[in-house]
């Protein structure tokens, strides 16, 4: 007999596979790529824009800090991973909210207005360590974003300076990926428990009437609990 499996249930698989490469990617490669690349920023201030990036995925320690400075700077992360039958989405955490120009909010003339408060993710950049579909699908390790965008290239980073870069880079990495387990696991209670489903059709119909302006619910996880926000899309460029 073929076992069915759940979107949920996949998605967990998918997350464990991750955490475990992600957990067993070794360091000396790690550190001799960050040596390799040697970047240094030159406060151009490109990453902190849409145009760059995405947006900045938040994990509950950086939601924690930037929400006791500014509740109003966060906003539901994009690319909801899952909607009920009811239509309303779920998401994994939160992410920061950009200007009018698609700035970082906390971006003032170039300068980040909480940079000793900033998230992991910012500190890091444009160090990583996924696996990303290249711009002819293949999926396969990424390290390094933006590669010759942004930036100066090549200077000397130390032994221990590297070491350190590559500690936080699987630090962040892993808690992502540990913030999806948690995430779906709960996911995968509430749906139970509630007597709701996934239903990709309705996850389509309801992205079409956001895409046209219409207002959504999004439950974000939070510190092991769903918060519902209302969002529109001009809440989201």
């Amino acid at each position: 007999m073929i076992k069915v499996t759940s979107p949920i249930e996949k998605q967990l698989e998918i997350a464990g596979i991750e955490l475990k490469d992600v957990q067993d990617y070794p360091m000396d490669q790690l550190k001799s790529i960050i040596k390799e690349v040697g970047f240094e920023c030159d406060f151009c201030a490109r990453c902190c824009t849409r145009e760059f990036n995405d947006h900045v995925f938040l994990l509950t320690d950086d939601t924690i800090r930037v929400m006791a400075i500014d509740s109003d700077s966060l906003e539901p992360a994009p690319y909801y991973e899952l909607c009920d039958q009811y239509g309303r989405f779920y998401v994994s955490g939160y992410s920061l909210k950009v200007k009018e120009d698609g700035s970082c909010i906390f971006l003032n003339e170039k300068r980040c207005a909480i940079y000793e408060q900033r998230p992991l993710i910012c500190r890091l950049y444009p160090y990583m360590l996924h696996r990303e579909a290249d711009e002819d699908g293949n999926i396969d390790w990424r390290q390094i974003a933006g590669l010759g965008q942004h930036g100066c290239y090549h200077t000397e980073i130390s032994d221990d300076e590297s070491e350190e870069i590559a500690r936080q880079i699987k630090a962040y990495e892993t808690g992502y990926l540990m913030q999806v387990k948690e995430f779906f696991k709960k996911a995968e209670e509430h749906f139970k428990k509630s007597g709701f489903k996934h239903v990709q059709s309705i996850y389509d119909r309801e992205m079409r009437k956001f895409n046209k302006g219409d207002e959504i619910t999004v439950f974000v996880l939070f510190n092991g609990d769903f918060i519902e926000h209302k969002v529109k899309k001009e809440s989201t460029r």
